[in-house]
């Protein structure tokens, strides 16, 4: 193998390869998939003068480490948090040099859920339908990382974007989601209407890439009925039986049977995705 790749030393609870995704392939049953905070992954490419479509790893939570076989430029961004390269501080949010045989560490987040590492030349798994994304819900891609795995790395590159202080929006305190009612609003009370736009939800722990689920008041239908299974987007706000909204990302099935309230805009996606269980959600409606 190539020099050019680093060793994962720990692996972390879910890191993984992730691009902006492998779009147009939803009528074959293929979602986007791809970072979930797609501005985060843009700008630490940018930051060690790669393609903005490069490769980059997608730690949760608690980060990860990996030891470099080369001499590279990394970055870490999205999420904040501890940056380190044996074991030493080191900047997050900007270009950092790592030596062969050094360990870079990404420590746990600060604030927000996940972070995101840009390496120069990028990841070179093989692509899957144009994208090296790891896609949870269908299984293509590479697998999430494991201890001991070795990413193949691309020819990096001297050229960085003139980047002096980027622009990072810190996770909010408070999500709020712009929420475009339909298709299918018409299945929910006018209270359950109400409900939405004015009540807060909260996060829930068992939010994941596939959806952000959320705690809070159930949205009474005016129906029991079941709908035919039809096309989901990407932010579409799926309420299941037990009444509580699921905002879909990246990993979300193509079709589904339960109504859509509404579509979150795409724009507001990100700042869900740094979203840790408990914050706060609102909607907000509009046309």
């Amino acid at each position: 193998m190539s020099d050019r790749a680093v060793a994962v030393v720990r692996a972390g609870a879910l890191t993984t390869v992730q691009d902006l995704g492998r779009a147009g392939h939803a009528h074959l049953g293929v979602p986007r998939s791809g970072a979930l905070d797609p501005a985060a992954v843009r700008l630490v490419n940018r930051l060690v003068g790669n393609p903005e479509t490069a490769a980059v790893l997608e730690t949760t939570v608690d980060g990860c480490a990996v030891r470099s076989r080369c001499a590279v430029t990394v970055a870490v961004g999205g999420a904040p948090c501890p940056v380190r390269v044996d074991g030493r501080p080191a900047a997050w949010g900007t270009a950092v040099r790592v030596a062969a045989g050094s360990v870079l560490e990404i420590g746990a987040a600060v604030r927000g859920v996940r972070a995101y590492v840009a390496f120069g030349g990028g990841i070179a798994v093989p692509p899957v339908l144009g994208s090296r994304s790891t896609d949870l819900l269908s299984g293509l891609g590479p697998a999430p990382l494991v201890d001991e795995a070795v990413l193949p790395l691309g020819a990096g590159t001297a050229v960085r974007g003139p980047v002096d202080a980027p622009p990072w929006p810190g996770p909010a305190d408070e999500l709020v989601l712009r929420l475009r009612l339909g298709p299918r609003d018409d299945w929910f009370t006018a209270a359950a209407l109400r409900t939405l736009a004015t009540r807060a939800y909260r996060v829930s722990p068992a939010s994941n890439r596939v959806g952000l689920r959320l705690e809070g008041p159930a949205l009474e239908r005016t129906s029991p009925g079941e709908l035919a299974s039809e096309g989901m987007v990407l932010g579409a706000v799926q309420v299941p039986p037990d009444g509580r909204p699921v905002v879909f990302l990246a990993d979300h099935p193509t079709t589904g049977g339960y109504p859509v309230v509404g579509v979150v805009r795409e724009d507001d996606l990100g700042a869900a995705a740094q979203a840790a269980p408990g914050t706060p959600v609102r909607f907000t409606p509009v046309r």
